[in-house]
C-alpha cells in the first residue's frame, strides 16, 4: 500500500524516478561520492605562486603545475612524468629546496604506521630539467636551507648527502630495530605527538639537531601476519602501554663541518618527552618543548647550538594537561608566536625572545583552531577560529597588537585558507553540510572572492538525484542540564506522527568533534542510506569533546569514559522522549574511542540501548599506549579505579542488548588483544553477542572489498537488531 502512495506522489509532483535513486554501500565505499580537491597544494616562498599535483587519467601521467595567485592561471608545468622516464611510477609527494630550484620527489611509498613511510626519492633540477635517483626506501629526506645537502634516515640511522659531490656521510651508527632510533620518532611519539621527522637543520645549514630514542627497555608487542602463507609471520615492535617503560629520549646537535655530535643536557628531568624540536631564526639557537610524563608541565627550552647550554624561556602548567602546539612561529627578531589554553580557551600569544609576554593577541570565549601565518610587512596575523559558534570555522586577520580584526570568510560553515607568500591573496576552502567543498581565490584585504577555482558542481548535481535529507543541527540539553552540540538526519519522507528507530553515532574522544557544519564525509552517506531505509541517525558531542573551552574538554580528567558515556545515555533518553522516536529501538555505533564508548553504552546503558556496534575499541585502558592514556588518566598505578571503573571489559555482566564487536588482527594502534579479552569476558559471563575479525587489517580496516563487506555486515546487523 505504501509503495502505491509513493508512486502517486511522484506523478502528482512531476518527479522522475531518478529522484528516488537509492544509495548503496557498494557505491559509497567504492568512492562514488569523492569530491574534487587540490592535491599536494603548496605555496611557493619566493614568488606569489602555488603548485598543485595534477593527474591525467587518459595518459596515466602526473604533473606538478605552477599557478599564479593573482590570476589563477597556470604559469608552467614544472614536472611531467610523461617526460621524466625515471618518474614513470608516478609522484606520491614532493618538496622544494628553499631557493625553489630543486625538487625532491617521492614514489613507491610504503607505509609503516599512521604517518611514517619509506619511499624512493628523486632529485629534479628545475633549471636543467634533469632527474636523478638518490635514495631507495629512506625516510624524511630534507634539504638543508642552503640547498646543497639532504639529510635523511635509513634503518634507524641518520645520513647527510652532498648534492655536488654525491658523497654520503653517516651521522649515527648505533641505530638498531627495536633498540635505538636516531632522528625518527618511535611508535608512540608518531601516533600521539603526530610527527615522524625528529631532526632539523639550523638556518645556516651548519648543524643538524636530532632526537635519539633508546627503546631497548620498552616492552614489545607482537602480531601475527597471516597473508596466504603456510606459517604466519610475527611482527614485533616496541609499544609502551599505560604505566610501562617509555623510550629514553636524548637531544643531540651534529656539526656538519667537524662531523661531530654533542649531547644536550636539557635539565633535571627524570621521565620526560621531547614533544617538539626545531631551530629558531637565530642560526645557533635551538628550541625544544619538553613535557613531564603526566603532561601537566611544559617547558619551552632554548639551547645554544655551540655550547649546548639550555635554558627554560617559558613554562606552562595545567591541572589536567598542557596541549603541545604546532603554532610556534619565530619572527625576524626571534620573538615568537605561541598558542595556549591558559586563559581557558585556545588563543594566540606573542613573546619576546627571552620568553617575556608582549601581548595576548586574541581573547574571548572561543577557540583559535588554526594559525596561518604572520605578515612581517603589515604586522598582521592570520588565523581560523570558532568565534561564530563551535560547529563552524571562520578565517580572520588581526594586528600583532590585537587590534584591527577583520573577518575574511564570507559564508556560514567551515572556512579555511592557504595564503600567498605576500599575504595579498588566499585560496579559500569552504563547505557546509549542504554545500560540497568549494575552492576560490579571495583577497586578503576584505576576504571577497576574486575567482572561483572549483565548486564540485558535478558532485552537487549527482547528489541531487538521491533526494537526500538534510543534516539538522541543534543543541541538546540533558536532564542534568548539560548543553551538547548535536545533529540529526531524518528520512526524507519523515512523518512526525510515526515512531522511528534511532541510530546514534559518536566518537567522543578528548578534544574531538563530530558535530561540525562541513560537507559530508563518507560515513555520512551511509547514514543517509540508513535514512532511506527508515532510520533516524543522531550524533551528539558530549563533555570531553573539543572547541568549547578547556573546562568542557578537560572535565573528564582521570575518569575517561565516565562523563562521555553518561552524556550519550542521557542524550538517548532525551531523544527517546521525542514524539516521533521509538525509545525501545535506539542503537549506538563508534570506531576506536567511539567503539570504546559504544561498548560502554550498551552495558552501562543496558535499559536505553537496544544494540551497539563497536569497531576497533579500547576495552581496557590498561592495554592502550602510555602517552595518550596517561595524558588523561595518569598511570594505572596512580589511578587504578579510573581505569577499571570505566573500561567496558569490567561491565560485561550488564549486557542485555545486541552487540557486534569488530577488529582487525594487524591493528598496531588499538591491539586486537582488546577484543580478544573482551570476547573471553563476554563468554565467561555467558552473554550472547556477534563478532567479526578481519585478518591482517589495521586500525582503519580497509583494502580491496573490505570496507564494502564491513559496512554491509553492519547494515544487516542494524536491520536485524534495531
Amino acid at each position: 500500500m505504501k509503495s502505491i502512495k509513493l508512486v502517486v506522489l511522484f506523478l502528482l509532483c512531476g518527479f522522475s524516478l531518478v529522484a528516488q535513486q537509492k544509495l548503496s554501500v557498494e557505491e559509497i565505499y567504492a568512492g562514488a561520492f569523492r569530491a574534487k580537491g587540490m592535491d599536494e597544494l603548496q605555496t611557493m616562498k619566493n614568488t606569489n605562486q602555488y603548485t598543485v599535483l595534477n593527474s591525467d587519467r587518459a595518459t596515466r601521467t602526473q604533473q606538478i603545475d605552477l599557478y599564479d595567485y593573482a590570476t589563477l592561471k597556470k604559469v608552467a608545468t614544472l614536472v611531467d612524468t610523461k617526460n621524466a622516464t625515471l618518474l614513470s611510477d608516478g609522484i606520491d609527494s614532493y618538496t622544494f629546496s628553499n631557493d625553489e630550484k630543486k625538487l625532491l620527489i617521492a614514489n613507491n611509498s610504503n607505509a609503516i604506521y599512521r604517518h611514517s613511510f619509506t619511499a624512493d626519492y628523486y632529485l629534479y633540477d628545475l633549471i636543467t630539467k634533469q632527474t636523478s635517483k638518490l635514495f631507495e626506501q629512506v625516510q624524511e629526506p630534507t634539504f638543508s636551507p642552503d640547498g646543497t645537502k639532504i639529510a635523511y634516515a635509513k634503518a634507524n640511522n641518520l645520513f647527510v648527502y652532498d648534492i655536488a659531490s654525491k658523497a654520503t656521510t653517516q651521522i649515527t651508527t648505533d641505530g638498531k630495530k627495536n633498540a635505538i632510533i636516531n632522528g625518527i620518532t618511535d611508535w608512540v611519539y608518531e601516533e600521539e605527538f603526530a610527527f615522524v621527522r625528529a631532526f632539523d637543520w639550523s638556518a645556516d645549514s651548519k648543524k643538524i639537531a636530532f632526537i635519539r630514542f633508546d627503546e631497548s627497555e620498552v616492552p614489545e608487542f607482537s602480531m601475527n601476519i597471516y597473508k596466504k602463507d603456510l606459517y604466519p609471520k610475527v611482527e614485533t615492535f616496541k609499544y609502551p602501554k599505560a604505566g610501562e617503560k617509555n623510550a629514553t629520549v636524548s637531544l643531540f646537535v651534529y656539526d656538519v663541518a667537524s662531523a661531530a655530535s654533542k649531547a644536550i643536557n636539557l635539565g633535571n628531568y627524570s621521565d620526560f618527552y621531547i614533544a617538539r624540536m626545531k631551530w629558531t631564526n637565530e642560526a645557533n639557537v635551538l628550541c625544544a618543548q619538553v613535557l613531564n610524563r603526566h603532561q601537566d608541565n611544559l617547558d619551552l627550552i632554548f639551547v645554544d647550538g655551540t655550547t649546548g647550554v639550555a635554558k627554560v624561556v617559558m613554562n606552562e602548567k595545567d591541572a589536567a594537561y598542557v596541549e603541545v602546539t604546532d603554532n610556534l612561529t619565530f619572527l625576524k627578531d626571534n620573538s615568537f608566536i605561541w598558542t595556549s589554553e591558559k586563559d581557558g580557551f585556545n588563543h594566540i600569544y606573542w613573546y619576546d625572545k627571552t620568553g617575556k609576554l608582549k601581548n595576548q593577541v586574541t581573547k574571548g570565549n572561543w577557540e583559535v583552531t588554526a594559525y596561518y601565518g604572520f605578515d612581517e610587512k603589515t604586522k598582521t596575523i592570520f588565523y581560523q577560529s570558532t568565534e561564530n559558534g563551535s560547529t563552524v570555522r571562520d578565517v580572520y586577520k588581526i594586528s600583532l597588537d590585537g587590534k584591527k580584526k577583520v573577518k575574511l570568510s564570507q559564508r556560514v560553515g567551515t572556512n579555511s585558507a592557504t595564503f600567498s607568500p605576500d599575504f595579498t591573496y588566499f585560496i579559500s576552502t569552504y563547505s557546509s553540510a549542504s554545500v560540497p567543498t568549494t575552492y576560490s581565490l579571495n583577497n586578503s584585504k576584505d576576504g571577497k572572492q576574486v575567482q572561483l577555482i572549483e565548486d564540485n558542481a558535478a558532485l552537487a548535481e549527482k547528489v541531487k538525484k538521491y533526494n537526500l535529507p538534510t543534516k539538522e543541527f541543534f543543541e541538546l540539553t540533558t536532564e542534568k542540564g548539560n548543553k551538547l552540540n548535536a545533529w540529526m538526519i531524518k528520512p526524507k519522507d519523515f512523518d512526525a506522527s510515526k515512531k522511528y528507530p534511532v541510530f546514534m553515532y559518536q566518537y567522543s574522544g578528548p578534544g574531538s568533534q563530530q558535530v561540525a557544519n562541513d560537507w559530508l564525509d563518507i560515513n555520512d552517506y551511509w547514514f543517509m542510506m540508513l535514512s532511506q531505509q527508515g532510520y533516524i541517525t543522531v550524533c551528539v558531542d558530549g563533555r570531553g569533546t573539543g572547541f568549547k573551552g578547556a573546562a568542557f574538554k578537560k572535565c573528564t580528567q582521570k575518569e575517561l569514559g565516565k562523563y562521555e558515556v553518561e552524556d550519550q545515555i542521557d542524550a538517548a533518553k532525551v531523544i527517546g522522549n521525542y514524539a516521533y522516536v521509538d525509545k525501545s529501538r535506539i542503537g549506538i555505533f563508534g570506531w576506536s574511542f567511539g567503539g570504546f564508548m559504544a561498548s560502554n553504552c550498551i552495558m552501562k546503558g543496558a535499559e536505553v540501548f537496544k544494540m551497539a556496534i563497536a569497531v576497533a575499541p579500547v576495552t581496557n585502558w590498561r592495554f592502550y599506549d602510555s602517552i595518550y592514556t596517561e595524558r588523561y588518566m595518569q598511570t594505572p598505578q596512580e589511578n587504578a579505579s579510573g581505569y577499571d571503573d570505566n573500561s567496558p571489559i569490567n561491565h560485561v555482566s550488564k549486557l542485555k542488548g545486541n552487540f557486534l564487536l569488530i577488529h582487525g588482527t594487524a591493528d598496531d594502534n588499538v591491539h586486537v588483544q582488546n577484543s580478544m579479552q573482551m570476547i573471553e569476558a563476554l563468554v565467561q559471563a555467558n552473554k550472547q553477542f556477534d563478532w567479526a575479525i578481519y585478518p591482517d587489517k589495521n586500525h582503519g580496516i580497509y583494502g580491496g572489498k573490505t570496507r564494502i563487506q564491513l559496512f554491509n555486515k553492519m547494515t544487516n546487523f542494524i536491520k536485524d537488531k534495531l
